[in-house]
């Protein structure tokens, strides 16, 4: 059997956990990640080129004949990098920049919702701020204001009187704080229910879905504080029964995959759409296009089928042909994080009891901001590691990852104490 090169863009728990699920692969054979971390120095090579070097990403695929690259963050999607390996007649997985717009424009997707009847929220885009201003003087509260561009997660505020919400529409027009992401704005209305997170693996044509899982965005305990990249996810979820799923799949997967070919953008990847659940059913309030961090370090522990398979169904259209199975289990992620993240946070912490804690049973510890300074494992990002777990039930999953999470620390550690908490009934 041909083993294969394989480049995975990226540098945070995601890859890692992406790069942990192909190296078991019996395809795989040297595996490259661009910029990569402390973490995935372990399943290969590093490459200190940033996922957004297109050019130089394109070059070092060549230079080292690369048989399939794994474009997983939105930024490098949103650049085209697509677009440029298949110019030059590389393998790659990911849609390419037209289609991952779904992603890179909120504006766009909104639109796009409108034109083939996606359940998502009433909604307006501005990018006058006196307009947008008025617009919001008019409505009412809660309301939701989105810089329409990619603003790693935080570009979003939910405004509960009409003040916050003037005040996030000058940080976003004016002030210009998430910079060009918020040349355009979308004010919406406020959605209220439960929030999940559904993935569909697509070939531009058919598509297969992944169980449900949830993700906990807020830092603190209790859903409050600032929005995150994610503090910790579940899946698959104990109250999404297949009717939901089969909805899910109707009203929404299905027309978005078949509206993205018909309007000349096939979509082949990841679609990860976050749903919310509201008395009238599921609505969409974002689009991703790619798998969602930390949705994927939950789905490599369930996932029973070789990743490179399904890569390569997708590629090659081929998704219908496709079984995957899954473990029979529940799995859990969750975040530590850099004391003040999401706001400012040092770097270069010193971490300890890592080995300890994977060593723990069921226990996997995926890293997303680390870094090897002088033999040490230090911090080097805001999300500085994952804890996932995987339990007979949701219980034992979470309790495995928590007593795992004591073993570790560093200076100015948090993390949230509550995650999956409402999915068992404790609200």
């Amino acid at each position: 059997m041909q083993k294969q090169k394989i480049l995975i863009i990226g540098g945070g728990g995601r890859e890692h956990a992406v790069g942990w699920k192909v190296s078991q692969s019996e395809r795989a054979g040297s595996l490259y990640f661009a910029p990569g971390n402390a973490g995935t120095l372990e399943l290969g090579t590093n490459v200190t080129i940033s996922a957004t070097d297109i050019p130089k990403l394109v070059e070092f695929a060549k230079r080292e004949k690369i048989d399939l690259t794994l474009a997983l963050p939105d930024d490098p999607l949103s650049l085209g990098i697509v677009d440029a390996f298949r110019a030059e007649g590389l393998r790659i997985w990911g849609p390419t920049k037209a289609a991952s717009e779904l992603e890179w424009s909120k504006a766009y997707a909104k639109d796009f919702m409108k034109r083939h009847g996606v359940p998502t929220a009433k909604y307006e885009v501005f990018n006058d701020f006196e307009k947008a201003k008025k617009y919001v003087e008019k409505g009412a509260v809660p309301v939701v204001i989105k810089a329409s561009g990619l603003a790693l997660g935080k570009g979003v505020t939910v405004a509960q009187t009409k003040e916050e919400a003037l005040r996030s529409l000058e940080d976003v027009l004016v002030k210009k704080v998430f910079g060009n992401a918020g040349n355009e704005v979308v004010i919406e209305e406020y959605l209220s229910g439960i929030e999940i997170s559904a993935h569909a693996i697509s070939d531009g044509k058919s598509f297969k879905m992944f169980p449900c899982s949830q993700d906990h965005k807020r830092i603190f305990d209790g859903n409050v504080g600032p929005n995150t990249g994610g503090m910790g996810v579940i899946a698959p979820l104990p109250f999404i029964d297949s009717a939901m799923m089969k909805r899910i799949e109707k009203e929404i997967i299905k027309p978005t995959i078949e509206g993205m070919a018909r309007e000349g953008r096939p979509f082949v990847g990841i679609l990860y759409p976050g749903i919310m659940l509201t008395p009238e059913g599921p609505k969409v309030f974002e689009f991703n296009a790619r798998f969602g961090d930390p949705e994927t370090q939950t789905y490599m522990r369930l996932l029973d089928t070789d990743l490179l398979d399904i890569v390569d169904a997708s590629i090659d259209g081929k998704i219908t042909d496709l079984k995957i199975k899954w473990k029979e289990l529940y799995a859990c992620n969750i975040a530590i994080a850099s004391g003040g993240y999401p706001g400012s946070y040092e770097k270069g912490k010193v971490i300890s009891g890592i080995m300890e804690a994977g060593m723990q049973p069921d226990v996997i510890i995926f890293h997303a901001g680390t870094k090897i300074v002088r033999q040490d494992l230090t911090t080097n990002g805001g999300r500085v590691l994952g804890v996932s777990a995987t339990g007979s039930s949701m219980k034992e999953a979470l309790d495995k990852a928590y007593k795992a999470i004591e073993k570790i620390s560093f200076e100015g550690m948090q993390y949230r104490k509550d995650i999956g908490k409402s999915a068992l009934g404790k609200n």
